[in-house]
């Protein structure tokens, strides 16, 4: 994200120039939650809320303009927890590059503060009483930004009397076009948050102690401007590596040096986001001078279905002693009077009596969606396949069963307010592995992580020293195995020209198929292949999507290539298969056009 990398840089010289001069009066925290008004300098024209929390955070919001780039208004620009400071001043943590940049040619932003009483009663933040408003039980600030074409986005932080924590929701009904996503940053200085999670939780450390999103030890580029080297050792590291399939996770944060305090974001069920429950995107990023935990609502790269948009999507910074976070309430949300909340009772649910023709070996998830909205949940096949999908938005949604995370059955389900839609057993019927094969390559799940470096994808550059080669030698059907002979991703300018060796008896020789099943493309890469001396036609192009096999992501769209082989091109005894990578589009190395495999087999054609 270039454009963001410059519009960060050229902030940060506004702040430097303007450091020397931005003044706070500073507010004794308080025991019970208040709603201060305050100003930089002394100035009136200088407004900032400040929210104490009566639980050992306050924090604070601009609500000015100040004319630097790096400080935005609606910067969330304090985070005090019991007298220590987790916000970077300079910066400010905030929307995207900051509210002020969400759509172009529009920087108008308003700020608003209220308290409101435990039965939604709301009171204005006020001049009087030395700008103290106290005696409610929920804060609200609202940060308001229209875009040209007449697009809304709200972003609400909100805060409940005697938690350590700052409640947000963001809603929209335009997606900004300034960097085309919607995410929010809160930069914490490196000295107050100096690690990630522990090991096994997003973002957490790997195997060797290491944090794959943290650039600290980094001295070289060698991506765009966010895939980062370790000079001398041939390690990667990038904020992309951080990331975790989105079923796989409700938090992420990061520790102090003693792990005696913990910041983390805890999510919603993320039913405004795209991409569905196999999404992986940044979650963290650490530098020598922040802990940058980024809290993804929509992204671009990997994209596989377009934006939401008119949901309420709320996320939760929350301070622990360390240890791990759990669920936050937000059941008081419906007293907020938030753009895009649906209270519980608005909701339904979806449950089914089982799946049928499932294969024990996977994991199965059914996944819900529309243009409104997406859920998912894990089939307990213990019990038959069960499953129950609770808390979703009333309408018409496609409904997918994932074995693993290849789609296997879709079907369409309603969903109403207040009740429960059941479902019969639903049989699997496309599986293509319940088509018997000559041979196979891989498993049909969806998944490139059996192949060589599978296991390696998500958390470094492909050119990586700790990955293995990407050319391995001719895969020998009935010899070679997929873990040590098959590559994961093939690349057009890298390892083209994978070649598979096989015998047929003389009675095998006839019309067969040959099956490529992909998981993600780029740069419109599909595969043609080469026959002993037959060659096939080329498939017709894909969508050139963005940059997504280098950035920690083998998620994109399965397809299935399905190549006819005629009879005449086969011969009894050893035959030898290529498969090229094809495309009009240009590049080089591991940016060239190339796709991540999920199996190759071949059948009898049907």
């Amino acid at each position: 994200m270039w454009i963001d990398e410059l519009c960060r840089q050229v902030r940060r010289l506004g702040a430097l120039a303007l450091a020397g001069g931005l003044m706070t009066v500073a507010v004794p925290a308080s025991a019970a939650l208040s709603l201060t008004t305050v100003y930089d300098g002394g100035s009136a024209a200088k407004v900032q809320y400040q929210v104490d929390t009566g639980g050992g955070l306050v924090f604070k919001v601009r609500a000015y303009d100040n004319g630097v780039s790096t400080q935005s208004k609606g910067d969330l620009t304090s985070i005090l927890y019991n007298g220590v400071q987790y916000a970077d001043a300079s910066r400010g943590s905030q929307l995207n590059s900051g509210f002020d940049y969400l759509y172009s040619n529009v920087s108008a932003v308003d700020v608003q503060a209220q308290m409101v009483s435990s039965t939604g009663v709301a009171t204005a933040a006020s001049k009087a009483n030395g700008g103290v408003v106290a005696g409610g039980a929920y804060v609200k600030v609202t940060v308001t930004v229209y875009s040209a074409n007449g697009g809304v986005l709200k972003h609400y932080y909100m805060a409940k009397s005697g938690e350590p924590r700052v409640y947000m929701g963001t809603y929209f009904t335009e997606e900004p076009d300034t960097l085309n996503l919607v995410r929010y940053i809160v930069r914490v200085p490196i000295g107050v948050l100096s690690k990630g999670g522990p090991a096994g939780t997003p973002g957490g450390a790997d195997s060797a102690g290491n944090w794959p999103q943290d650039l600290r030890s980094t001295n070289s580029t060698i991506e765009a401007s966010d895939v980062f080297a370790i000079s001398g050792t041939g390690q990667t590291r990038s904020k992309h590596y951080s990331n975790m399939r989105l079923k796989d996770w409700k938090y992420f944060g990061g520790l102090n040096s003693g792990s005696s305090v913990g910041l983390w974001f805890y999510r919603d069920n993320n039913e405004g986001n795209s991409g569905g429950p196999f999404y992986r995107s940044l979650l963290n990023q650490i530098t020598s001078t922040n802990n940058e935990l980024t809290y993804i609502v929509n992204y671009g790269e990997g994209q596989t279905e377009a934006f939401r948009f008119g949901v309420l999507n709320s996320y939760t910074l929350m301070f622990t002693n360390g240890s791990a976070p759990t669920a936050p309430d937000t059941s008081w949300f419906s007293l907020m009077a938030l753009d895009g909340y649906v209270a519980p009772a608005g909701r339904g649910a979806v449950a089914g009596v089982g799946l049928a023709g499932t294969d024990p070996a996977y994991s199965y998830t059914v996944a819900f969606s529309n243009a409104a909205a997406q859920y998912w949940t894990t089939a307990n096949l213990a019990n038959n396949g069960y499953f129950n999908s609770a808390g979703m938005r009333p309408g018409v949604y496609t409904m997918t069963v994932y074995k693993n995370e290849l789609a296997v059955y879709t079907g369409s389900v309603t969903v109403t307010a207040g009740g429960t839609t059941m479902l019969h057993t639903l049989t699997i019927n496309a599986d293509p592995a319940s088509t018997a094969a000559l041979w196979r390559i891989g498993n049909w799940d969806g998944t490139p992580a059996e192949f060589v470096n599978g296991a390696r994808l998500t958390t470094m550059h492909p050119s990586d020293v700790r990955m293995s080669s990407w050319l391995p030698a001719t895969f020998v059907v009935g010899s070679s195995t997929a873990a040590a002979g098959f590559p994961a991703y093939q690349w057009k300018d890298v390892n083209n020209g994978r070649a598979i060796q096989f015998t047929l008896t003389s009675a095998q020789v006839r019309n067969l198929t040959l099956r490529i099943g992909t998981t993600a493309e780029f740069s419109a890469a599909r595969p043609q292949i080469t026959v002993n001396n037959w060659t096939s036609a080329i498939p017709g192009a894909p969508g050139k999507g963005s940059r997504n096999l280098t950035v920690g992501t083998y998620r994109g769209v399965n397809r299935i290539y399905s190549i006819a082989i005629p009879a005449s091109a086969l011969v009894a005894g050893t035959n030898t298969v290529k498969i090229n990578i094809v495309s009009g589009t240009a590049g080089s190395a591991y940016l060239s056009p190339a796709l991540a495999y999920d199996a190759v087999d071949l059948i009898p054609t049907p």
